[in-house]
């Protein structure tokens, strides 16, 4: 448990870790010295009177476009804590769409990295008046002379007679999150210090963490689930958080582990989806023997758990839980960690919901469920079907945003006027309060005798096959249609054990699909059934939680 706070704002969050952990390590880059609860105060004090010094006022918006790192958060707490706004921007944005983001938050300042520079040339950037840089300290600022941040420092404690803090309320606007979403359509999402905050504190009653806990980050921090969950909850229990340089691939991942040693993981379902097929099963299926054991259920979980406490030890050997969220995890990948001894808990929230609603208690996780409700947060079930219990999920808590920033009449769409969220997903709540999740009301696919469709679960039958990493099932003229994204390296395992021509390649690819379609059509309703599949050729292109943009490929 952490500190009592005497108002829900990120100020007195923060503060009181500062207060409680001041020699404490809180953030570092892997390989690197952390910075102390006490220096990371010291950086938010510094980059406050820079703030100050360039004139920004109580609500004014600074935005961030960077990678993950110490000065991030550094960052980050000088905006909030200074009573001014922060406008997170993920770096996987497009340029056109990084533009249209410090145009319509009206940013007046941002903070990037040289990485980052050359999504900011030729763009209209609005009010934006300066850019300071995080890289190395360093600092600069459009039109005027470049110093180093230090330089700045010195020139804003000059500059600064009197430090001004603003009064900061709980219902005062903290952050404005830009969504990436399926739907191609970028929203601004308003969130108070009270959203945010109380989604903190629900999280700390449902999930144990201390000041003897190390988190691995490898979601990016613009992202509401990180930036709460793997960010604020973390430092709130006095916890230490790493940072790796690059992308979260297995030759940065597995290195980092092993130097950090991390106790807890917030991750997406895509990273272990993959460690499951491309190691776990990739080492099964090489041996004839292990393939054929690998059928009967005893054996299945003997080797699953022998898998699992290698895993384990690959992952530092410190690993006391996963946090799985932003989508849903599949059930044969959940049924391995169940088997393979591998600790988690699954969570569903949206951006909207600064962003937990339901999670797993860590003692009691159902599989295929994403929880119960998050305390003071309350789901319930809409129009839903007499048979099946399902409906459209709505929730209500401290934590729903107030509205989309400057967009009122797409607020009201969502937001009902007795202060329900309206999610967009569609599932059912059983007899303990679980939630299932079935799909996104937006994606289900009306049959020819008006029954619905919902095309996440066919996809999760599709995606049991070792052949396939991803697969995608639209509607088209009331007939169901998938698309597959293969795994070539087990295709090419075994093509180059055969000598096959490409002429013959492509008949095994085609009849692969086929055996996939009917291996499919016998588990599903015959509604359900899938008309043809097509081969993807490439991966499908994701959000940064590893969602695919279904919007792309409509047919």
């Amino acid at each position: 448990m952490g500190q009592t706070l005497s108002k829900r704002t990120i100020r007195d969050l923060i503060y009181s870790s500062f207060e409680a952990f001041p020699d404490q390590n809180a953030l570092a880059m892997v390989g690197d010295t952390p910075f102390t609860y006490s220096d990371i105060k010291e950086l938010v004090h510094q980059i406050s009177k820079v703030l100050q010094w360039k004139k920004l006022k109580k609500g004014d918006r600074v935005a961030i476009l960077a990678e993950n790192s110490p000065l991030w958060g550094a960052a980050y707490f000088a905006i909030v804590t200074s009573g001014r706004v922060v406008v997170p921007i993920l770096t996987e944005f497009h340029p056109t769409q990084i533009h249209h983001i410090i145009r319509n938050s009206g940013a007046r300042l941002l903070f990037t990295t040289k990485k980052m520079a050359s999504k900011l040339e030729d763009g209209k950037l609005g009010q934006l008046e300066c850019i300071l840089s995080l890289d190395d300290f360093e600092f600069r600022v459009d039109g005027c002379d470049s110093n180093t941040l230090t330089k700045a420092v010195v020139a804003a404690e000059t500059g600064v007679k009197k430090f001004e803090e603003y009064p900061r309320e709980e219902d005062d606007l903290a952050c404005i999150i830009y969504t990436s979403g399926t739907t191609g359509n970028s929203k601004g999402v308003m969130l108070t210090h009270k959203n945010i905050v109380s989604n903190v504190l629900s999280v700390s009653q449902i999930i144990s963490v201390s000041t003897e806990d190390r988190l691995l980050s490898i979601l990016p921090l613009s992202h509401a689930y990180e930036a709460s969950m793997g960010f604020l909850a973390a430092l709130y229990f006095g916890a230490t958080i790493y940072y790796i340089e690059g992308l979260p691939t297995a030759m940065t991942l597995l290195p980092a582990m092993q130097k950090v040693k991390p106790t807890i993981i917030l991750s997406v379902p895509l990273i272990m989806e993959k460690i499951y097929k491309k190691k776990v099963l990739a080492e099964i299926n090489k041996k004839p023997l292990t393939r054929e054991l690998y059928k009967f259920s005893v054996f299945r979980k003997l080797l699953n758990k022998l898998a699992g406490k290698k895993l384990l030890e690959a992952f530092g050997g410190g690993i006391r839980f996963f946090v799985f969220g932003g989508a849903a995890i599949s059930p044969d990948v959940e049924n391995f960690m169940r088997e393979a001894k591998i600790p988690y808990t699954t969570g569903y929230g949206l951006t909207e919901a600064s962003p937990l609603l339901a999670a797993n208690p860590l003692e009691k996780v159902k599989v295929s469920s994403t929880g119960p409700a998050v305390p003071e947060v309350t789901l319930k079930i809409v129009d839903r079907d007499p048979i099946t219990g399902i409906g459209e999920i709505y929730a209500k808590g401290p934590n729903i945003m107030p509205g989309y920033f400057n967009n009122p009449v797409v607020s009201k769409e969502v937001l009902t006027d007795d202060g329900w969220l309206i999610t967009g997903d569609r599932g059912y709540l059983d007899e303990e309060g679980y939630l299932f999740i079935k799909g996104r009301s937006k994606n289900v696919i009306v049959g020819s005798n008006g029954e619905n469709i919902y095309p996440e679960e066919i996809e999760e039958i599709l995606n049991e096959s070792s052949y396939v990493m991803e697969s995608l099932v639209l509607g088209r003229d009331r007939k169901i249609i998938a698309k597959v994204y293969l795994d070539y390296d087990v295709l090419d395992l075994e093509f180059s054990k055969q000598n096959l021509t490409e002429s013959e390649i492509r008949t095994r690819i085609n009849n692969l699909l086929q055996d996939l379609k009917h291996v499919v059509n016998k588990r599903v309703a015959g509604f359900s059934k899938i008309h043809e599949i097509y081969e993807q050729p490439e991966p499908f292109q994701k959000t940064p939680t590893k969602k695919i943009k279904r919007y792309l490929y409509k047919i």
